[in-house]
């Protein structure tokens, strides 16, 4: 049984990018969110790199069809837990907050931080791949990501956590914090997929 590192988090955040960065294997990428569908999957050295669907809405998506990917999520991670090495929740750092302070303001839980409390309660090793940093102003990055590390129930400063939090620009190919944190992962568990 291979072990798995799963990228998961709403669509058009960069997962499939980063999953290129990660693997150099190719996934149909679009500019409207929806464009996987399915966990795509690619096998490196020993460990499985896996693309899941977006969550969240879809522009021309039914409510039923992003519940039915909401649901593949789910029964994807409960099924496949004792071989998922590293869930990679992505998101987008850029604009993380402005989504969480809608979602709170109609009494909701944000999505981002509702999946982050999912993976944690199904007892998976997770890290948050905070995507898309390069649209962040410099001076302002440490700032933005320490009130993302609080609102996912971190306490800051996020540097802190220098195995949960990678800040990363997929599309840009900034991705070695994240590549340092798996390449520690995979040499803790002793499988080579680097």
């Amino acid at each position: 049984m291979a072990l798995e590192i799963v990228l998961i988090g709403r669509s058009n955040v960069g997962k499939s990018t980063l999953f290129w960065e990660l693997t150099g294997k190719s996934v149909r990428v679009g500019r409207r969110p929806g464009v996987t569908q399915y966990p795509f999957q690619t096998k490196v050295g020993d460990i499985l790199y896996v693309d899941m669907p977006g969550y969240g809405f879809m522009l021309k998506a039914s409510h039923a069809d992003q519940e039915k990917t909401k649901d593949l999520i789910v029964h994807y991670f409960e099924e496949n837990a004792p071989s998922i090495l590293l869930a990679v929740q992505v998101i987008d750092a850029s604009s993380f907050l402005d989504i969480a302070d809608r979602w709170e303001k109609r009494g909701e839980v944000p999505l981002e931080i509702e999946i982050w409390q999912f993976l944690e309660d199904m007892g998976l090793d997770a890290v948050l791949a905070a995507n898309k940093m390069d649209r962040i102003a410099k001076a302002d990055k440490d700032a933005a990501l320490d009130l993302i590390c609080e609102r996912l129930g971190m306490l800051p400063p996020w540097r802190q956590w220098p195995d949960k939090i990678a800040p990363i620009s997929a599309k840009r190919g900034d991705v070695q914090a994240l590549k340092i944190i798996i390449a520690q992962k995979v040499a803790t568990k002793g499988a080579s997929g680097l």
